[in-house]
């Protein structure tokens, strides 16, 4: 057997990569969490290959029958190497960054504005030897040029029927987007679409009254329920209907009791696939990040549809969260006003923003 170590956000997704690469037929070794200078954290996690699959994946299938001890000894000391290698890497970049001013101070600027240790180290490691570390101005232009690169949206289609729900944690706006929303489908697209809600949240205090309010003032069909069977019915019943937009209760990562409920109504056997939309604050803190993605990353989300750019000016972490979890965009929540504050997700009016605060720093 060859050990090899693959490393990533969080021990599931370092052993998912090393799946994706050598298949289940891998035993785990170890996983242990690295701390970073910066307080950011990985994981490490070291796996087992039987030998024939390590060298079929490395130089291709050798077509082994049996191999000699002599065979398992060079396997061995191959893998020790690749091992010795990244090691080396390793301590060759933690070298450069304290003797290269350029990389420390651009990687000190992008720390303080937001973005993980993680991905910046991944950035810095592949321009190692080239001109773009020895310039600042240029350094920074790649960089964001990379983030451009990483960030994926989601283009709006409403070419057949959808059903999108909303979920999200406690307090991000999911009610007032939900109303966006609906206008912006039932009245200020190039034809009317036929729209209506549906209310799954019965744990806020006014929260069906106010998507109530919402439904009367635009007189689109609104509807709560409150288990699954009725959700079942309802949907049914709304078979002509557009566009179906789903309000669910804001919950805390913590909140076991709301995800399950959630996650019912997910699942629930319906002709129509759901969309889920993760709703995320453009002020989420950092240290919240995983804790968000884990808990409804379980939903298998379609989208982030982001709200409240106009209640901070630093948009670093939440440029993080887009590129270490990979997830697309679809719309910004700019403002309080139905319909008006509701923007098309871009990738320029993000990065322009977040441009501007670096240009700050």
């Amino acid at each position: 057997m060859i050990n090899e170590t693959f490393v990533a956000s969080d021990p599931k997704s370092a052993y998912d990569q090393a799946v994706e690469k050598y298949g289940h037929e891998i035993s785990l070794v170890s996983a242990k969490q690295l701390k970073y200078d910066d307080g950011s954290l990985q994981c490490e996690v070291i796996i087992a290959v039987p030998s024939a699959l390590f060298m079929e994946k490395s130089f291709g299938d050798q077509s082994f029958v049996e191999e000699s001890s002599e065979e398992e000894e060079l396997l061995g000391e191959i893998g020790e190497l690749k091992a010795q290698l990244e090691v080396m890497k390793e301590g060759m970049f933690v070298e450069i960054q304290k003797e290269d001013s350029v990389i420390a101070e651009v990687k000190n600027l992008f720390l303080k504005k937001g973005i993980s240790s993680v991905w910046l180290d991944e950035m810095f490691n592949s321009l190692i030897g080239t001109a773009v570390v020895e310039d600042k101005a240029l350094l920074v232009s790649y960089l964001i040029e990379e983030i451009d690169d990483a960030l994926k949206v989601q283009e709006e289609d409403l070419s057949s029927p959808k059903i999108m729900m909303l979920v999200g944690p406690t307090g991000v706006g999911k009610t007032t987007t939900i109303a966006k929303l609906a206008a912006r489908y039932a009245y200020l697209l190039d034809k009317p679409y036929k729209v209506a809600l549906l209310n799954l949240d019965s744990y806020k205090v006014g929260a069906i009254e106010q998507l109530e309010h919402y439904a009367d003032i635009m007189q689109i069909e609104h509807i709560s329920v409150s288990s699954v069977d009725s959700f079942q019915t309802e949907l049914e019943a709304l078979e002509g209907y557009d566009v179906i937009l789903i309000d669910t209760a804001g919950m805390s990562p913590y909140d076991t009791k709301k995800f399950i409920n959630t996650v019912e109504f997910v699942k629930s056997d319906i002709p129509r696939e759901i969309e889920v939309n993760l709703v995320l604050s453009a002020t989420v803190k950092y240290e919240d990040m995983e804790d968000i993605y884990q808990n409804f990353s379980f939903l298998n989300l379609n989208s982030v549809l982001i709200s409240k750019f106009d209640e901070t000016k630093h948009f670093g972490t939440l440029l993080n969260f887009m590129l270490l979890y990979k997830l697309p965009m679809s719309y910004f929540s700019v403002g309080q006003e139905v319909p008006d504050d509701l923007l098309l997700a871009s990738k320029e009016y993000l990065l322009e923003h977040f441009i501007g605060d670096v240009n700050e720093g």
